[in-house]
């Protein structure tokens, strides 16, 4: 049975008065619960509420939220970085599993860091850089003057 918008706004004034008095959320649950009979919201609802009056913000009070003490992502750390750098510069035809073997982090790590870290993708069964390095980029340019130069030689002769 659905309630009227009323009503739930007067048993929110009423968690709100009693919160404001120091009522704890089980005692003001206690008490809407004598008025109020099974209509009574329940406790976890007053108890967001009583939250919310009090200025905190709910869901930040939940535990499952909170920046637990897990375990540290000893997998990305600057040296596996390296390694695995190093290792697809050498060949480019690596995979994935030789490089989580020869490195002895897992495949997913190894994946976050080719990825998403270095910034590499896979064309055609080799991993290459997504944008171009600063000597890519000075190769890149030296050849397009020699091919323009040969072209000029060609269309003046």
């Amino acid at each position: 049975m659905a309630m009227s918008n009323d009503l739930l706004i007067k048993r929110r004034s009423v968690i709100e008065f009693l919160a404001a008095e120091g009522c704890s959320a089980a005692n003001i649950h206690a008490r809407m619960k004598t008025v109020y009979g099974e209509m009574c919201i329940s406790e976890y609802a007053v108890r967001k509420w009583v939250r919310i009056f009090k200025g905190e913000d709910p869901r930040e009070t939940i535990p499952r939220d909170r920046k637990g003490s897990g375990r540290l992502l000893s997998a990305s750390v600057t040296a596996h970085r390296e390694k695995v750098d190093c290792m697809i510069r050498a060949n480019r035809r690596v995979k994935q599993k030789e490089i989580a073997n020869a490195v002895g982090i897992s495949k997913e790590r190894v994946h976050h860091i080719v990825t998403t870290v270095l910034g590499y993708r896979k064309v055609s069964a080799r991993w290459v850089p997504r944008q171009l390095t600063v000597e890519m980029k000075a190769q890149r340019k030296d050849m397009c003057t020699q091919l323009l130069k040969l072209s000029a030689v060609f269309i003046l002769a």
